[in-house]
């Protein structure tokens, strides 16, 4: 999703007088004060520090002493220092809302959530028509992952000021996300014509693929990547493109974008996806292998080049390669050892049928080891078996294969000929005919490679920006 991240609306300016002490000394202790503010709103913050460390020796009851000293550590991120000043700020002045909003804040980053939600309902019963104190309200809520909670208050801060771009952008996202699609792009046509940002079209964009509307969806990322040509637009439209097949399109997109990225692993790896997709083996390998190299330690690269390059023999040694080096960076990555020794399998079987079984045999027992429920190394290892005819070896792996994953229909085959090399007749049958009705899963296995383009798509939307 393309999502920004939303950010707490509260920035409190100071400007006050202290009323404190005989005349001649509370002038003296505002100017500097005063001097203090200065310091705090040029981004001095050390030095405003320690002239509000001193103030407070003459004024300890002092509520904008507080106050601003709490602001000034939390600006250098010392939030343990800062929360005693706040929180005596709030006890000096209760009915103070930004006093509240501030501990709130410097709560909620201390990790006090239920402390930091109590000050945020307080500072919205104080002035419940606030914009702040709603906008506040309803950004804590996200941040906590309660959406359906954020959107009355982001509903009541957008009434009180309409022309909130900020704030309505996060609504109609909230919208979104709880499944109001008709308000959220009523919200987001709104905001369109007050201000015509790249973020409202792509945001717009994913609601018309939430409605099914895919070819406006593509069009309004396409809208949003010329106005706003960054990596994550350029990807979404992609991907777009590539969720529902438009492979040329999307071919296109992905390779401008990582021309313009060329660090960018995910538009790599949505190259290499949609040239495989159009049945173009050797370039979506290549472009796989780079994606490879640019993150190794990236499992989705690794996924798809699993897929990919049995199709593109000529780059065999350069995939094992990638393989290894992905086990070694990974040794307790199950996956890893299986796609290791599986590139070795397929791989060199070709130019080797006399190939050695035992390395193979040993990356996928570790395999299975790390993982007891990778159905998928358990079925090459019963193949592996098979291909050395220690069938009483291999019959043990297919069924618990067939046992964590009923829909691997090459297993039922596969333990079918174990049973008859063994005599197990009637077994075989028995398999051989599970066998048969399996057989449609042709379908299946292209609705699963859809379903992982999606799950793809879905994960690197707000992946890692790649360094220009």
């Amino acid at each position: 999703m393309g999502q920004r991240l939303i950010r707490f609306g509260w920035l409190i300016l100071i400007s006050c007088v202290l009323a404190i002490g005989a005349h001649g000394q509370a002038q003296q202790l505002d100017r500097e004060f005063q001097q203090a503010v200065a310091l705090y709103n040029e981004g001095k913050f050390a030095e405003a520090a320690i002239r509000l460390e001193g103030l407070l020796n003459a004024a300890p009851e002092s509520f904008e002493v507080h106050e601003l000293l709490g602001l000034v550590y939390s600006a250098q991120s010392q939030d343990v220092k800062a929360n005693p000043h706040l929180e005596k700020a709030v006890r000096l002045n209760p009915n103070s809302v930004p006093a509240r909003s501030n501990l709130a804040a410097n709560l909620s980053r201390l990790g006090k959530s239920e402390l930091a939600l109590e000050q945020f309902k307080k500072a919205a019963e104080i002035e419940p028509q606030n914009f702040d104190t709603n906008h506040n309200l309803g950004e804590y809520y996200i941040h906590a992952g309660q959406i359906a909670n954020a959107v009355p208050f982001l509903e009541r801060a957008q009434q009180i000021d309409p022309s909130s771009y900020d704030n309505g952008y996060d609504l109609s996202l909230a919208y979104l996300l709880t499944g109001k699609i008709p308000e959220a792009r009523r919200q987001v046509q709104d905001l369109l014509i007050k201000k015509n940002t790249a973020e409202l079209h792509n945001l717009l964009a994913e609601i018309q693929e939430k409605s099914g509307e895919f070819v406006a969806a593509a069009k309004e990322y396409e809208t949003a990547a010329h106005m706003e040509p960054s990596e994550d637009n350029l990807f979404d439209w992609g991907s777009e493109l590539l969720l529902h097949e438009t492979l040329a399109p999307a071919i296109e997109v992905f390779q401008q974008a990582s021309t313009r990225y060329p660090h960018s692993p995910r538009l790599l790896i949505g190259l290499g996806m949609a040239l495989y997709a159009r049945g173009s083996y050797d370039e979506a390998v290549k472009a796989l292998l780079e994606a490879a190299d640019l993150n190794p330690a990236d499992q989705r690269a690794y996924l798809f080049l699993s897929k990919a390059y049995d199709r593109s023999p000529e780059q065999v040694n350069d995939v094992i390669e990638r393989f290894h080096k992905f086990a070694e960076i990974q040794p307790r990555n199950a996956q890893a050892h299986y796609y290791y020794a599986m590139s070795l399998w397929k791989g060199k079987r070709a130019q080797d049928p006399n190939l050695d079984l035992s390395q193979i045999q040993a990356l996928l027992k570790k395999s299975v080891t790390l993982d007891p429920k990778l159905a998928e190394a358990h079925l090459q290892l019963g193949n592996v078996y098979s291909d050395q005819n220690k069938y009483a070896d291999a019959i043990p792996e297919y069924l618990t294969a067939l046992k964590l994953n009923p829909d691997l229909a090459d297993g039922y085959y596969r333990l079918g000929q174990a049973y008859v090399r063994t005599g197990e007749k009637d077994h075989a049958q028995e398999q051989f005919q599970i066998y048969q009705k399996v057989r449609t899963q042709r379908m299946a296995d292209l609705d699963k490679q859809r379903a992982e383009v999606r799950q793809f798509v879905y994960s690197a939307k707000n992946g890692p920006a790649a360094k220009e």
